[in-house]
């Protein structure tokens, strides 16, 4: 009797440290588990102003949702590429990251991010978002696959301090002419500027918007695979730019990234400034809501508005993440209506959820509300750029930007510069055509 107590004894010793393991080794984070949270890292790709508004998230989700933590990580936009391929290659990736679809061919193209189309289906994420907006991620990708999951759009305007235009009897142009004549009136001595030009980084892609909706060139490319960048009216339109550089811009605009030009509008002596929805906190926090409101690009000599489809900003989960349920979990959070909402009335931009495009907060923005009749409107003419060009970005930047310098400091003409740039993109078409003849 006293060998088979001893037995049983054992048995229950065993089967109590067995169960004791299981449960220190355990990383589920389901609900009732006494287990550690499972922790995700989350690199925010514009961080800084954006910093505060996902920390706000990050608390409603994580109290949601007590058994996953979330680690941020704001990466300056200016950089943000770059990081990621330095993490690719290093293979230390975050397990969510935010993903544009101007850099999203580079990084499909590397193989490090998780197509979301199968967690779409089963997802209520995936009913709620605009098709548009999910199309635009497709079409960056050679597979026609969503690797990323769209969280907002843009698009380009210019702002202006009403009280600048009201003093100089000038109105909100409407046309490219109009703009053109309004300029000078809003420039006065010794150091009050009518506009002024993004010449340092991120110059491109503004200086493309503005040349597209002037010339009313509809594709990026004509039939025979060459990029029409370089069309003569699109020529025309950086030489008149170009031509304001010092006599109604600051002489600085030459090396002006996202942050100066905003400060120098922002500071007052600007009255217009190119750039898109996405600056409104920076412009009502100097002036007032009251006292700053936004157009679209002028129309041109075609008469109907042409536009070029601003990146579309969203959510991807990379392939080396160990925790994709919580990573996913995540995603969808930020997606919702409550989360796209806010994220979007806080930054000034356009939900892709639709249920967040019907609060109240669109209709006290007349600019914001405009900006989404613009994009659904038939007549309005959208410029899809090549994003799915691995070599878009870098074209588009670091080959240039400097290029665009020259222009503005007449060292190259507007033609030299806008061929240059029709060259390469023309080169890269064939190439990816090549790559992919289907």
């Amino acid at each position: 009797m006293r060998s088979i107590a001893k037995a049983a004894v054992a048995t229950l010793a065993v089967l109590a440290l067995s169960a004791a393991a299981t449960a220190c080794g355990s990383d589920s984070g389901e609900p009732g588990s006494s287990a550690a949270p499972t922790t995700i890292t989350f690199w925010d790709n514009n961080g800084g102003v954006r910093t505060p508004i996902y920390q706000e998230l990050i608390k409603r989700f994580e109290k949601a949702n007590p058994t996953i933590k979330v680690e941020y990580v704001g990466i300056p936009i200016a950089s943000v590429q770059q990081k990621y391929d330095t993490a690719i290659a290093g293979g230390e990736t975050p397990d969510v990251g935010g993903v544009t679809t101007s850099y999203l061919a580079s990084l499909t193209g590397q193989q490090a991010l998780e197509p979301a189309d199968q967690w779409l289906s089963s997802s209520p994420a995936g009913g709620a978002l605009l098709e548009s907006m999910l199309t635009s991620v497709k079409q960056t990708t050679p597979d026609g696959k969503a690797y990323m999951v769209p969280a907002t759009s843009n698009l380009d305007v210019v702002w202006y301090q009403k009280d600048k235009l009201s003093a100089a009897g000038v109105e909100a142009p409407k046309t490219w002419d109009d703009f053109f004549a309004a300029v000078p009136k809003l420039t006065k001595a010794p150091d009050q500027y009518g506009w002024t030009i993004r010449g340092g980084a991120g110059s491109i892609f503004q200086l493309l918007a503005e040349a597209y909706a002037y010339s009313g060139v509809t594709e990026f490319f004509d039939a025979s695979g060459k990029s029409t960048v370089n069309d003569p009216k699109n020529v025309e339109l950086v030489g008149k730019i170009a031509e304001l550089f010092k006599k109604d811009t600051p002489e600085a605009d030459v090396t002006n990234d996202f942050p100066k030009m905003v400060a120098q509008f922002t500071s007052g002596k600007v009255a217009m400034m190119h750039h898109n929805l996405g600056s409104y906190n920076d412009h009502v926090k100097a002036f007032g809501a009251d006292k700053v409101d936004a157009f679209p690009l002028p129309v041109g000599a075609s008469g109907k508005r042409t536009i070029v489809a601003n990146p579309v900003d969203g959510f991807a989960v990379f392939k080396n993440s160990e925790h994709k349920d919580a990573a996913w979990k995540f995603v969808e959070f930020l997606v919702s209506k409550e989360s796209n909402s806010y994220w979007n009335q806080q930054t000034g931009q356009i939900p892709a959820n639709k249920d967040a495009q019907g609060d109240a907060w669109l209709d006290e923005r007349p600019y914001l509300k405009n900006a989404v009749q613009v994009l659904s409107d038939p007549a309005t003419a959208v410029v899809s750029p090549p994003y799915y060009l691995p070599q878009f970005s870098a074209i588009t930047k670091a080959d240039t930007e400097p290029l665009f310098q020259k222009v503005l400091l007449k060292s190259m003409t507007p033609k030299e510069f806008l061929d240059t740039m029709a060259q390469k993109l023309t080169e890269a078409q064939a190439e990816w055509k090549k790559a992919n003849p289907n």
